[in-house]
């Protein structure tokens, strides 16, 4: 999901310009573990480690641990375990009076797993997102989303992709990376039904990363970290049904 927190770069030396650089572990490209959680630096917040490679093993292993990469052109990759952690119960996906009105009658076709690659490019080019999202980020993904680990949710009006979004599964618990709106409430669809057909099928919980405006006004709310692992620790043990992730269309339209 979108992501405000920033963080500088010690040109000189490519590493962050951090207040105690010396407390940043520095991964190795051959050691897939990463350092406990609490280790991560309040500010900026959750910054927990930097370096190492996004090998899809590497990858795993983050969501796994609680952890996501998130970094620009430039810098290492940095690791990160934000406290507070923004979730989203999709049972409680806040629906507005306009919202239900326009998904009424809404224009748009919901499929999941149709589009992988234009999904990652379309947030890749958003103005907002795209930013953090490398050219690393999106082969990385690629990968993971042929391992079957990677997701993806697309709007479509007519033949055109007009919106979506992307994360990473953990059973029952869905990582949320990105989404991207090209039209009219495009990324709240795509959101709207993935919840609805995430709940219906065993799903408990979204994870929104980062708190802001936009997740907010959805539903989204901050959890403290601590409480995040408990739920990750039994919901990646949780099996949703055998071909949920299999390509489908979730919402027919209007």
């Amino acid at each position: 999901m979108p992501k405000n927190t920033s963080t500088t770069i010690d040109r000189t030396r490519g590493r962050p310009a951090l207040p105690y650089p010396a407390m940043l572990t520095w991964l190795s490209r051959t050691d897939f573990d990463f350092p406990p959680l609490d280790t991560a630096l309040q500010e900026p917040n959750g910054l927990l480690a930097a370096g190492g490679d996004l090998n899809p093993q590497r990858l795993v292993a983050a969501y796994r641990h609680g952890c996501f990469p998130w970094y620009q052109d430039g810098q290492p990759i940095l690791w990160w375990s934000p406290d507070p952690r923004a979730v989203l119960w999709p049972e409680q996906f806040h629906l507005s009076r306009s919202m239900k009105r326009f998904h009424q009658r809404s224009p748009y076709r919901v499929t999941l797993n149709h589009a992988f690659g234009e999904v990652i490019e379309g947030c890749a080019s958003d103005r907002d997102e795209g930013t953090w999202i490398t050219s690393s980020i999106v082969r990385a993904y690629h990968q993971l989303h042929e391992l079957g680990h990677a997701h993806s949710i697309e709007v479509w009006q007519e033949n055109t992709l007009v919106g979506g979004m992307y994360g990473v599964a953990q059973g029952a618990l869905f990582c949320g990376e990105s989404m991207f709106s090209r039209a009219e409430n495009a990324s709240k669809t795509a959101l709207l039904v993935f919840c609805q057909d995430f709940a219906h099928s065993g799903g408990k919980l979204i994870d929104c990363q980062v708190l802001n405006n936009h997740t907010a006004s959805l539903g989204a709310v901050d959890i403290p970290r601590r409480d995040y692992l408990d739920y990750l620790s039994v919901l990646r043990g949780y099996r949703l049904p055998e071909r949920f992730w299999v390509p489908r269309v979730l919402f027919p339209g209007g």
